[in-house]
Formats: C-alpha cells, sequence, structure tokens
C-alpha cells in the first residue's frame, strides 16, 4: 500500500474563511459613507485571511490598498485589474520600474521619492501625497506639503491633479479629540492645493474614521481591519457595528482526561486543579497562531458550549475546562474565535490586539473558503 499524500491528510487545525461575511462587511463601510470611494485594505495577506482569495470576492470594492511593492505583483499576476495603492510607495529606482510595469498607483512621503520622480520623464503614475498630520511616522510636514505639491505637479512622470492623503493614529478612541486635531491640521496644510477639480482626490478615513469619524470622511475612505469583521474601536465588538466575522478559527479534541484536585496542569505547572476535573486537550498552540499569552479563563467553544483555557499555551496544544459539558469525545469540535466567539475577545485576553491574532495564523493551519 502507497503511503497517502501529505497533503490530502485533513489537519486537525482549520480557518474557514466566510467571504460573503467579508463582502458584507465591505458593503457596511460603503453604506457609511455613500457617494465615496473605498480603497479595500488587503496588505498582510488581507490580515492573514488570504490577499487573492479575498481580493477576487470583493468585487465591489473601487480600488486595493498594500504595503509593499510584492504584494501587489502577487495581485497582478493572479489577474487583479482594480487600481492597486502601494501605500508604502517605492524604494529605489527599480521598484520604480516595476511600480510602471504593473500599474500600480503610489503614496509619496518622502524627498527622496519625490526627487526619483522628478527625475524620471516616463510614463505618469498616479501619486498620493501624504502628509503626517500627527502620527508622525510616514509623511510629508504640514509646513511644506504646498511645496511638495506644486514640485509633483510640474512632474512630467506624475498624473494630474496629485492625490491628498493623511493616516489617524487614534481613530480607535472616540473619546480622543486628536483625531479632530489631525484632520483640522490635515485640511490646513493642503488649502493651497484644492481646487474644484482635486477636492475628490482626498482620503482620510480609515476603518474607525468611516464608522466613528464623520469628519474624516472624504472622498475616497480605506477600510481595513473592518472588512474582516473586527471592530476597529478599543473596549468594542464587531457585532456593535453590523459586522461579522470572517475567519473562524477551529481544531478538535485529541484527549479528555481526569484529573484530581490538587493536581497541576501544563507547562510550569501553573494551574491547580481547585477540584476532580475533566479536562479536554485541543489540537491547537502557538506553533498554529494561538496566542501563547493568552491567560487562564480565556474563552474556547466545545461543541459551541463555552468553556476556560486551562494552565499555559504549548506549541502544539491547550487545555481546557470541560466541567460543564456533557457527553463530551475525543474529535469533538472547538472554535478558537470566530463565529460564536469574537477574536477581540480573545485578543484582550492576551494581552494584545485582533490585528495580531488574524495575521499570526501559521501555515500549518488548513485555509478553506465558503461562499
Amino acid at each position: 500500500m502507497s503511503a497517502a499524500s501529505s497533503t490530502s491528510i485533513p489537519r486537525l487545525t482549520r480557518a474557514v474563511i466566510d467571504l460573503s461575511a467579508c463582502r458584507h462587511n465591505l458593503s457596511v463601510a460603503k453604506q457609511s459613507v455613500p457617494g465615496t470611494q473605498c480603497i479595500a485594505i488587503i496588505k498582510a495577506n488581507a490580515y492573514g485571511h488570504g490577499m487573492v482569495s479575498i481580493a477576487k470576492a470583493l468585487s465591489e470594492a473601487d480600488a486595493f490598498g498594500v504595503a509593499r511593492i510584492n504584494e501587489a505583483i502577487q495581485l497582478r499576476e493572479a489577474d487583479i485589474t482594480k487600481p492597486i495603492l502601494l501605500l508604502e510607495g517605492f524604494t529605489s529606482e527599480n521598484e520604480l520600474d516595476l511600480v510602471r510595469k504593473y500599474n500600480l498607483d503610489c503614496v509619496i512621503h518622502n524627498e527622496l521619492q519625490l526627487q526619483l520622480l522628478e527625475k524620471e520623464s516616463d510614463d505618469a503614475i498616479t501619486i498620493c501625497l501624504k502628509v503626517d498630520s500627527g502620527m508622525h511616522r510616514l509623511g510629508f510636514n504640514p509646513d511644506n506639503v504646498e511645496d511638495v505639491y506644486q514640485r509633483l505637479e510640474k512632474c512630467s512622470s506624475v498624473n494630474h491633479p496629485v492625490k491628498l492623503m493623511t493616516h489617524l493614529a487614534n481613530a480607535d478612541d472616540k473619546h480622543d479629540e486628536k483625531t479632530l486635531k489631525q484632520i483640522d491640521i490635515f485640511y490646513k496644510s493642503v488649502e493651497g492645493c484644492l481646487s474644484d477639480k482635486n477636492t475628490h482626490d482626498i482620503s482620510i478615513a480609515n476603518s474607525a474614521g468611516i464608522l466613528g469619524w464623520p469628519q474624516s470622511h472624504s472622498a475616497w475612505n480605506r477600510p481595513g481591519i473592518m472588512l474582516y469583521g473586527v471592530s476597529p474601536f478599543i473596549n468594542s465588538k464587531a457585532e456593535e457595528h453590523n459586522l461579522k466575522p470572517v475567519m473562524t478559527m477551529s481544531s478538535q479534541l485529541i484527549a479528555v482526561k481526569k484529573i484530581n484536585k490538587g493536581e497541576a496542569i501544563g507547562y510550569g505547572g501553573t494551574y491547580v486543579c481547585e477540584k476532580d476535573m475533566t479536562v479536554g486537550i485541543v489540537a491547537i498552540g502557538y506553533g498554529d497562531g494561538y496566542p501563547r499569552h493568552a491567560k487562564t479563563g480565556t474563552p474556547v467553544l466545545v461543541n459551541n458550549k463555552r468553556c476556560a483555557l486551562l494552565g499555559r499555551v504549548s506549541m502544539d496544544m491547550i487545555c481546557v475546562d470541560l466541567s460543564q459539558q456533557d457527553n463530551v469525545q475525543v474529535n469533538d469540535p472547538v472554535i478558537l474565535w470566530g463565529k460564536g466567539l469574537a477574536v477581540e475577545e480573545i485578543a484582550e485576553a492576551a494581552d494584545t490586539i485582533a490585528y495580531e491574532l488574524l495575521c499570526g495564523v501559521t501555515n500549518r493551519v488548513e485555509f478553506s473558503y465558503i461562499d
């Protein structure tokens, strides 16, 4: 008998990606800012969801945004024809040549990029001038924006008019006035650049801006984390904003054990049973992307019923309290986050954010897509 191919053996850990939920979340973004355009942000492999599959599902997006040029090239080679905005822009003449070859739009945020464009006279590309309105990461100083804009307008290598954008640093906190300050700084810095021709070429709002800061709404909005069914706000869950989870991370029980009162569980014996307990062993760990720092008490769904994580997360396994479960058996299904269990709740228990959990799912997890 020949050995089975490793690709035909089902994996215990699975990530099911609901494409219809992703489309629903895009529709929420578009309905929140009617009459405007959406740049769907699908960088970092669509926040861990599979960039090409997500791009193909989001046919109603007006454009896509990625961080790096290799991501954009991957989309083009997968026959994605919509505009693609390169959020970090280019870093060299070679990359600028690739921008033209693959018909990409670029954010420009530093003097080197500007000088490279001024040296060029090849086919014009679409440029988005980024203003540092207060995040102090990428972008031109507000005091220099009008001068940079005029220099770009003189470049034969640039399509006109030049687009304008900024990024919000604190929009996840609805009570933080810095967001309004940033918006004010941005508009003051670009006042000398605006005319009737290019007021439709502004982009400010990310997911939090779209859902919580109408002052940030403009012609082009950039939904990111909300597309994947995660709230962009602190102390908030997706369902409060009519968002649906896209990724459901699941596994199964591989053992059910009776553990006596006073016995310790897992590495370091950090959890000691306070009574005789039924404990389940789940085939998932930080080797799959489950957060190592998830605390005892972190919720897990076993047979769609909540139970608690016990002790330390291992590379391949976690232990869970099955004391409140009836007739539980090896191979019973377990959901770690997604449908029925908000990823925001797991992130909070692990002192991290949902973005990191979604992006951190490893390649030994089997991905499947439903629609």
